[in-house]
């Protein structure tokens, strides 16, 4: 196994878990700018297929990274530079030199969302008339590869996800509507969550994830549960995750591809 580590966003743990590795993984650092030797240190490991794990945040795109001279290239020639697009280009770029780019979740599939509830309680019916309604706005925003993610409330949108990714809205939500909610409020201080795929989802890349920063996050905003698309959403460390949400009483639960886009 070869890993090609992103300096601007991989853990420096790497280096000590590929140590531990039998098999002698071998892990190469690359600035997030640096296309073209990516594809040199692949092809010269022999590397035919390549996963995405993990995450490279959309905001880098106007980091201060200096893109080589094949990144600068693709850059220049997309329309929009949406996830879709950037990662979409990269994938064809890694193609024709011989590299296929496979589903991220070829190795991850018993970690996909199941269908219904896996917390102790389940949404009730506020709950799930903000599903409904959050399921419809998700959609749209996800048609448009702006996102994944939205808060609802009593049946109205807090907050939709752009490109500060999943918990930084729900905090977005929390610190908005901390200040229309109060005790004397006909609104309870209550956010639904609400993660979604795309319509036609690449299974190669930006794969929507929850895990416990997701519930920790949902905690600090005051929100009580969390909706996710079954089998292509990814829970990390699931059974952590569902104890924190049983501590808080957040409910998780998992609506099949069907229900989320009918």
């Amino acid at each position: 196994m070869v890993v090609a580590a992103i300096k601007e966003e991989t853990d420096a743990e790497m280096d000590e878990r590929a140590a531990l590795d039998p098999g002698g993984v071998r892990v190469h650092w690359l600035s997030l700018g640096e296309l073209s030797r990516l594809i040199e240190m692949f092809k010269r490991e022999g590397v035919t297929r390549a996963v995405m794990a993990g995450q490279v945040k959309h905001k880098q795109i106007f980091s201060s990274i200096r893109p080589d001279w094949r990144l600068a290239k693709l850059l220049l020639n997309l329309r929009t530079r949406n996830t879709d697009m950037l990662l979409g280009a990269v994938a064809k770029v890694l193609e024709d030199e011989g590299i296929a780019l496979i589903s991220s979740t070829a190795y991850l599939e018993p970690m996909l969302a199941p269908v219904g509830v896996m917390t102790r309680r389940g949404p009730d019916e506020t709950e799930l008339g903000d599903i409904a309604y959050g399921v419809t706005v998700a959609r749209g925003i996800a048609g448009f590869d702006l996102g994944q993610t939205v808060v609802i409330a009593a049946g109205a949108c807090v907050a939709v996800e752009a490109m500060e990714g999943t918990d930084a809205t729900i905090a977005r939500a929390g610190a908005l509507f901390a200040g229309m909610a109060d005790e004397a409020s006909t609104l309870a201080r209550r956010l639904t969550v609400v993660k979604v795929s795309k319509p036609g989802q690449d299974m190669r890349f930006d794969v929507p994830v929850a895990g416990v920063p997701t519930i920790e996050a949902m905690c600090a905003a005051g929100a009580t549960c969390l909706c996710v698309e079954a089998g292509r959403t990814l829970l990390f460390d699931r059974e952590a995750m569902v104890a924190a949400a049983n501590a808080a009483g957040i409910s998780i639960v998992g609506e099949s591809a069907d229900v989320t886009k009918s």
